[in-house]
């Protein structure tokens, strides 16, 4: 398994993944000493597109994506790769769209462990009430990523 370690406005994140796939994207503690000199072949893709969103350059990804989880947590992972950029839902609809609201707690569950920070959108899922609930970064890193994501940027009037 190859690893890459860059810098991002979040911290430094890590890649990792082979010829099957990217299997995780993760933000780190901000120690530069971890920064990859050279990237691996198959996580160059992974690096030029993480930079490009951060950019504000892209808005979709375009990975082969390995993650390791139940059969349960893919399909929340598949689900959440349906939210589009800027946008947001609720645990609860994820769970409708599952097919059982009943599963809303599995998966919140399963959208904690979702390994392939970013690319996998789980800071797109928010309360049904509109807050900000649950982020495995930190709930700072899920407002900016939102803010990044935001249609309407903010500007200071002076």
């Amino acid at each position: 398994m190859d690893i890459a370690y860059i810098e991002t406005p979040l911290g430094v994140a890590s890649i990792s993944g082979d010829e099957d796939g990217i299997a995780s994207i993760s933000v780190t503690q901000e120690n530069q000493d971890l920064l990859s000199e050279e990237v691996p072949l198959h996580l160059k893709d992974a690096v030029q597109q993480l930079q490009e969103y951060f950019e504000g350059k892209r808005t979709t990804f375009d990975l082969n994506l390995n993650p390791s989880g139940t059969e349960f947590q893919k399909r929340v992972w598949k689900e959440l790769l349906r939210i589009p950029f800027g946008k947001t839902v609720s645990y609860l609809d994820i769970a409708k769209k599952l097919g059982d609201p009943k599963t809303i707690r599995a998966a919140a569950s399963a959208n904690g462990k979702n390994p392939l920070w970013i690319v996998v959108p789980c800071h797109r899922v928010i309360g049904s009430d509109g807050s900000l609930t649950g982020y495995a970064g930190g709930l700072w890193r899920k407002k900016w990523l939102l803010e990044h994501e935001s249609p309407v940027k903010q500007q200071s009037l002076f």
